[in-house]
């Protein structure tokens, strides 16, 4: 649908900016995790995704929603984005009935606790009308309901967080894109009619959000042409309901999964931003940080960020919720029992039943030489807990650092180290011996 931008609300987000997705990438230079910005709401908010699409543009006989990569649903995707975000209760998934179970398998194998699965109708009105009555007055006064498409994955919170106060404000709101291509109307012959001015028109998105009293008296009032033929939801707020919605500049982020090729072009956004970002773990200790510093420095200039945090306490641990690989820095003896406990962190946190989770463990020495039996004893150690957390689709690396006692103490002059390499793949590693660096 297009939509007049008179009623656009003013956004930071720059239109022609690149098309990443946000919840997968990393955040703006300098911000850390430990220093997030809170969003919060005081009032419910909850979510209706139709997954009830057959995919017929894809071309494939999987519906597009249901369509794998990194060894996930790109359904599941979606809800991951929306179940980050504490403020929203719940997320009601609608899906063609014949897809409930597999569906249901979806959310029980990739343990989303926010889900709830219902039946749809035949069209995209019905299925959403489905939605909002399992939810039910009983969301509360003044609840929000958030409509999106489950074949839309990168939404941010931010975004989220615009659309539900705007809409709990005005009734209804909705994000909205620049047109990428003139309109045109033809004739019954096939001839050119007339053309839109491009630039007075926008394209309508999802997210979109409703109050419930809004949303609900808008399909319990709509026609049964409405019903069949009807795709936009700010429409029938604003012809039954008299609500004006406020329009949010959306990012580019917004397209939807809609042709076979979007399914690659998901995929590898995603491979790119995993192999771009990461948490440091520094435990507190200056050496440790000093060296986080350096490596945040050096791979800055790469469009790679590091978050440096000292451990997954308080604030911090939702670090292990965001789609980051870790760095563990261990200085001193060996710190064996630092990796198994944040490889059971990640395992109680799901992550690797997402994707494959790298863990990079580097230790420092704060000896000029490494001892005979530590040289001995470390590598079959980190190869034995590597081979362990294979199994659990981790990959696990070690990094061993020897440096002398001056750096560490002072970090006035350059380390003199030793480094030795444990690949996660069992009883392959090298060692690699440098100085004066």
């Amino acid at each position: 649908m297009e939509v007049n931008d008179a009623n656009v609300r003013s956004d930071r987000r720059d239109p022609d900016g690149p098309a990443h997705p946000r919840g997968f990438l990393p955040r703006e230079a300098g911000k850390s995790v430990h220093q997030p910005a809170e969003r919060s709401v005081d009032f419910p908010v909850s979510v209706v995704l139709p997954a009830g699409g057959t995919g017929e543009r894809t071309g494939l006989q999987t519906p597009k929603q249901f369509c794998s990569f990194l060894g996930r649903p790109l359904i599941s995707y979606t809800i991951q984005a929306f179940e980050r975000v504490s403020w929203i209760q719940s997320v009601v998934v609608v899906v063609a009935e014949d897809n409930t179970d597999l569906m249901t398998d979806i959310v029980q194998r990739f343990r989303h606790g926010k889900v709830r699965v219902v039946p749809g109708g035949s069209t995209r009105h019905r299925s959403i009308w489905n939605g909002v009555l399992a939810l039910g007055e009983g969301e509360g006064e003044g609840a929000v309901v958030i409509i999106h498409d489950a074949v839309r994955p990168f939404v941010d919170e931010d975004l989220l967080y615009e659309i539900a106060t705007a809409a709990k404000e005005h009734g209804a709101a909705g994000a909205i894109r620049p047109l990428v291509s003139t309109v045109i109307a033809s004739t019954s012959e096939g001839y050119l009619d007339h053309s839109l001015e491009r630039a007075k028109y926008r394209a309508s998105e999802t997210p979109q959000g409703f109050t419930y009293d809004v949303i609900y008296r808008a399909y319990q009032q709509c026609s049964e042409s409405d019903f069949e033929f009807g795709t936009e939801c700010l429409h029938l707020a604003l012809q039954y309901c008299g609500t004006n919605a406020k329009l949010v500049q959306g990012p580019p982020t917004l397209w939807k999964v809609t042709y076979k090729w979007d399914l690659a072009a998901a995929e590898s956004i995603i491979k790119d931003a995993l192999s771009r970002s990461a948490c440091v773990i520094t435990g507190g200790s200056a050496p440790a940080a000093a060296l986080a510093g350096a490596l945040r420095e050096a791979v800055g200039a790469l469009g790679t960020e590091l978050d440096v945090i000292p451990d997954l306490m308080g604030d911090n641990a939702r670090c292990l919720v965001k789609e980051r690989n870790f760095i563990l820095v261990s200085v001193g003896p060996s710190r064996l029992p630092e990796v198994e406990a944040l490889l059971t962190e990640l395992e109680a946190a799901n992550r690797a039943l997402l994707h494959p989770l790298v863990v990079i463990w580097v230790r420092l020495s704060d000896s000029d030489e490494p001892s005979v039996s530590g040289r001995a004893a470390e590598p079959a150690a980190i190869m034995d807990l590597s081979s362990a957390a294979k199994l659990r689709n981790i990959l696990l690396y070690g990094i061993q650092l020897h440096q002398s006692k001056k750096w560490i103490r002072s970090n006035e002059a350059r380390p003199r180290f030793h480094v030795i390499y444990m690949n996660a793949e069992p009883r392959r590693h090298e060692r690699i011996q440098k100085k004066g660096m």
